[in-house]
């Protein structure tokens, strides 16, 4: 399985993003050295991808697919994009406060600890769908670890578009979310411009 080695504040930095959209409190006290060369239209497309795709830890294929089937659906490329990737049940795990970053979300998902409709999912990258109820295995509940993440994650808002009880560790999907409900700072129009070449 391919894995993302890179430093995540140096990714973070080169991106120009905030490691706080990651689930990260820590700063960045270095700048970036080419802050006077003037970025080509191509290299702001190229980050815009590039964060999307750090963002919710996609990969080079998988990001491609959701263009593609993006594309495919009704509406708007870009915002069905980021609906889609809004919907991954990592991230999902991630918004409800049930993990400290999108990798730890997708660590769990990977551990078998959590349910949809109270049926075992362990794919990462499985969409929502509005009404899906996901919670956190009940022999999972009791462990150090979730203790320790609520203790973290207890000051996080939660989204409008689902209802999280933090106590239960259950979490509901009322709707899926439009793109002015997602506070990630991505241009997707600069992504449909790059794969529409």
């Amino acid at each position: 399985m391919a894995v993302n080695r890179v430093p995540v504040l140096k990714r973070c930095r080169s991106l120009g993003l905030d490691p706080i959209y990651l689930g990260i409190d820590k700063k960045s006290n270095r700048e970036l050295k080419r802050a006077n060369k003037k970025m080509s239209e191509y290299g702001l497309q190229l980050r815009e991808k590039q964060k999307a795709k750090f963002i919710y830890g996609v990969l080079e294929k998988p990001f491609r697919n959701y263009y593609e089937k993006a594309d495919r659906m009704k509406g708007m490329t870009g915002e069905n994009l980021m609906t889609m990737l809004e919907s991954r049940l990592d991230n999902v795990v991630f918004r409800a406060g049930f993990a400290r970053t999108r990798k730890e979300a997708r660590q769990i998902v990977d551990h078998k600890h959590v349910l949809v409709n109270g049926k075992q999912v362990n794919i990462p990258s499985y969409l929502v769908k509005a009404g899906d109820v996901i919670e956190i295995k009940e022999k999972c509940k009791g462990a150090q670890r979730y203790k320790d993440i609520l203790d973290v994650t207890a000051g996080r808002l939660v989204p409008e578009w689902m209802d999280s009880d933090q106590e239960a560790l259950k979490a509901t999907v009322k709707e899926l979310p439009t793109r002015d409900m997602i506070d990630v700072p991505v241009d997707e129009m600069l992504i449909v411009e790059l794969y529409s070449k």
